[in-house]
């Protein structure tokens, strides 16, 4: 039977959407398992807390992102209204584990600032008008979307197209929060610098600025991926690339303070990048 050049550049679309996937998830169980004696340590030593709540939700989240894209990509699947209700799925966890990430960085950034509650709901107030932003467009943009499944016997899965601009403004607005947030922390580095007289170096470790940086070069990378490359099938990559990334960065910022916490309890030198500051309701660990 001969299939047309528009099957046969479904199934490689689908068949590369699979590869990514299988990629993304084998990526984030290597990670999880580099990380495991200290994930456990952190969660089995540390008290409850809502932000141990959070690092569970961002660090955990991402786990069922991948169950969702593997059985949306390698199960057989020739229902379009089944895969739109996966893909929403798979949407829904991501803006949870985004929003939590973000979350992190902004506890960071409010304790960078000396508890400051004017920074803390400026800071709240524009993440949640975002993510609130961000929910509408991408829905709104997948009931419209175009889903395609392969007609090729053997291929299995389906995935979803838009070229729409609504779904790249959610990335620009992302991008404008993250650059908030790395000013506002720069800021602070700065101050420090000044005021201590130290290396820099030491100053931009100690505030987290890479974390701080790392999440929004990957902001501008979805900013600049749709003008640059014109199959739809990276910006998913990136897209998906940029939640699970932002997780890591999150948690494990949380973990290298809270074992710093631990480690150094009272010392003078940790004021500045002590975890329990996140938090005034969580000042133990």
């Amino acid at each position: 039977m001969a299939f047309s050049a528009d099957d046969v550049a479904v199934a490689r679309r689908l068949q590369l959407v699979a590869y990514i996937c299988t990629s993304m998830a084998m990526f984030w169980t290597y990670d999880y398992m580099c990380s495991l004696h200290e994930e456990w340590t952190f969660l089995l030593r540390s008290r409850w807390t809502k932000v141990k709540a959070l690092y569970i939700i961002a660090r955990y989240v991402p786990f069922l992102i991948t169950t969702t894209n593997l059985y949306l990509t390698l199960a057989p699947n020739e229902d379009t209204n089944n895969c739109r209700i996966l893909i929403n799925i798979s949407s829904s966890f991501g803006l949870i584990s985004l929003t939590c990430s973000e979350c992190f960085f902004v506890l960071r950034t409010y304790a960078l600032w000396n508890n400051n509650r004017i920074v803390l709901v400026a800071m709240l107030s524009t993440l949640f008008a975002v993510i609130a932003v961000c929910i509408g467009i991408r829905f709104t943009t997948i009931a419209t979307s175009h889903i395609t499944t392969s007609a090729i016997p053997g291929i299995t899965g389906c995935s979803w197209s838009s070229h729409s601009v609504r779904f790249f403004m959610a990335f620009i607005l992302l991008f404008a929060f993250q650059l908030g947030l790395f000013s506002l922390t720069l800021i602070r580095v700065i101050q420090s610098w000044r005021s201590d007289k130290g290396h820099l170096h030491v100053v931009l470790v100690n505030h987290n600025i890479f974390y701080y940086a790392s999440g929004l070069l990957l902001s501008g990378v979805n900013v600049l991926v749709p003008v640059l490359l014109s199959d739809s099938v990276y910006y998913s990559l990136f897209e998906g690339l940029q939640v699970f990334i932002l997780s890591i960065l999150a948690t494990r910022m949380h973990l290298y303070l809270w074992h710093i916490d631990r480690n150094v309890n009272g010392s003078e030198a940790l004021v500045c990048i002590s975890m329990s500051d996140m938090s005034p309701a969580d000042r133990t660990v």
